[in-house]
């Protein structure tokens, strides 16, 4: 056997894929070669250099580069969100005005008899309720969906109800103007409940990918393969039988 196919059992045997018995006629070969010997001597100290040397020291340039760059701007989607949010808690702060204002007043029912004074302060009570949620959601800037299939019913039926007494002339028409507040805040409740209103989210149809999220896996990718410092030049047969298997 050549020297070269000698040295090709020698750089494997450096990356652990000799075998046994290979890295056993390896030895046997290296007591009687001279020019073997150095050749091992030196791509052994190579590989060792290769695997314990020490990355350079480079500056920390994060700092001066995060010092020059210019402050990030809000985005427009940014600002209308924040506007939207400062509206919802205006109008969370009047419904709570309304609802406790409403707490200290007579009722002012066409039948005396305690419930209809229960069914005023359930009212207001109700009032209260939504301007606590309005200004929470103003404040935390959370995210609104939890809230809106309650509210959305809630509203629904107070609109069909007052629809209802207004053909009927059985409501003022200033009870129905405070109504406005909460139609106002409901609406903005909506609009901040879609996708691209959501601190942090990514506006629709960007950064998303257009495949599907689930792989399989048939089998774990093979590890890549060490270089091996040998000559260049053509193969030995051995190690074209080698790498084919």
């Amino acid at each position: 056997m050549a020297c070269e196919q000698w040295r090709e059992i020698l750089s494997a045997q450096l990356d652990g894929e000799a075998s046994r018995s290979e890295s056993e006629a390896a030895e046997a070969h290296l007591a009687g070669c001279a020019g073997c010997r150095g050749w091992f001597d030196s791509a052994a100290a190579v590989t060792r250099r290769a695997r314990t040397h020490l990355a350079p020291q480079v500056p920390d340039l994060v700092a001066s580069v995060l010092a020059a760059a210019p402050p990030p701007r809000p985005s427009r989607r940014r600002r209308v969100a924040l506007g939207l949010r400062a509206a919802l808690g205006l109008l969370g702060a009047v419904q709570l005005v309304l609802g406790l204002a409403q707490i200290g007043r007579e009722a002012v029912v066409a039948h005396a008899h305690a419930s209809g004074q229960h069914l005023w302060h359930e009212s207001a009570a109700w009032n209260v309720a939504v301007g606590a949620g309005f200004l929470y959601v103003a404040v935390r800037r959370s995210t609104p969906s939890g809230l809106l299939p309650m509210l959305s019913a809630f509203v629904a039926t107070l609109v069909l109800l007052s629809v209802n007494d207004l053909i009927t002339g059985q409501v003022a028409m200033t009870r129905l103007v405070s109504h406005g507040f909460l139609l106002v805040g409901w609406a903005v409740m909506l609009v901040l409940s879609r996708p691209w209103w959501r601190p942090g989210d990514t506006p629709p149809g960007r950064g998303r990918s257009t495949g599907s999220r689930w792989t399989l896996r048939a089998e774990e990718p093979a590890a890549p393969t060490p270089l091996r410092l040998v000559p260049p030049g053509p193969y030995p047969a051995q190690a074209r039988e080698r790498r084919a298997a």
